[in-house]
């Protein structure tokens, strides 16, 4: 008999036709970022600038991750180029000034412990972090160590990181019913406050695009007891959202130059 099915092939099809998309997106990716950096004038720009990261040195993670070197060196070309660092609350509540940086990670990668907190602290750069409450209780399929346990990122909090929630299963919120989200907001802040002593006021968007996120999303936010909601986008985020500026794997010195004087802050990264 044939080991072959219909199912298997369409399978099979579909696992090709996935791989094709991602290398489509992430060549797509790479061709705006360099087009962008190119043609776009700087922006005029009174306000500081939330950097929205992901993970350091985990090459598994594609676009969203960054090498420890190019990290390190996107700090010194910040420097550099006259720019300071503070909290990014403190940017969120005064607006912060032009040459003013903060620097965030979403998800809770095991490499923001691991690679860049020995960095940052180098520097004496503060930083947040915004952690999916549900893959911190190791409820993920991804692959053993890739999200920190509850003492690592308790760990980061000792060290004077700023822990948020960034949901409870990391959903698209444009997509999902509005009656599941108190289970992903209140949820979280419950889980965090159970298992590291305080209750969250702060929440990044998970995709954090406009896309992504609902004037209902945003008030049942405020209801769960966030004070700031941070976005993954500038000009194009959510309403009643907070600026960040995506960075990624693409972005060495010209692209991050680039970056710095607002040449993506008009572009929608997945739309």
């Amino acid at each position: 008999m044939p080991t072959w099915s219909i199912k298997s092939i369409l399978k099979g099809t579909a696992q090709r036709f996935g791989v094709k998309r991602a290398l489509v997106a992430k060549v797509r990716m790479a061709a705006e970022r360099h087009t962008l950096a190119a043609i776009m004038p700087s922006c005029k720009r009174e306000r500081g600038r939330i950097l929205c990261y992901h993970s350091i040195g985990e090459p598994d993670w594609g676009v969203n991750n960054i090498s420890p070197s190019l990290f390190r060196r996107q700090i010194e070309i910040a420097l550099d180029s006259g720019y300071s660092f503070a909290r990014a609350r403190d940017i969120a509540l005064t607006g912060g000034h032009k040459k003013e940086l903060a620097i965030t990670f979403d998800d809770g990668h095991c490499s923001v412990l691991t690679q860049a907190a020995p960095i940052l602290n180098e520097y004496g750069i503060p930083f947040s972090l915004f952690v999916v409450s549900n893959w911190c209780e190791n409820y993920t399929n991804w692959k053993p160590g890739a999200m920190m346990s509850w003492d690592q990122a308790g760990a980061l909090a000792d060290l004077g990181a700023e822990i948020g929630a960034h949901s409870a299963t990391h959903p698209d919120f444009g997509q999902i019913d509005p009656s599941r989200f108190a289970a992903e907001l209140e949820g979280s802040s419950r889980i965090i406050e159970r298992r590291l002593g305080f209750a969250p006021d702060s929440f990044a968007i998970p995709l954090g695009q406009s896309a992504n996120w609902t004037e209902a999303a945003g008030q049942a936010a405020f209801s769960a007891g966030y004070r700031f909601v941070y976005a993954q986008a500038e000009d194009t985020r959510p309403k009643n959202t907070i600026p960040r500026t995506f960075v990624t794997a693409f972005d060495r010195d010209f692209i991050f130059r680039a970056l710095l004087r607002g040449a993506f802050d008009n572009w929608e990264e997945w739309v």
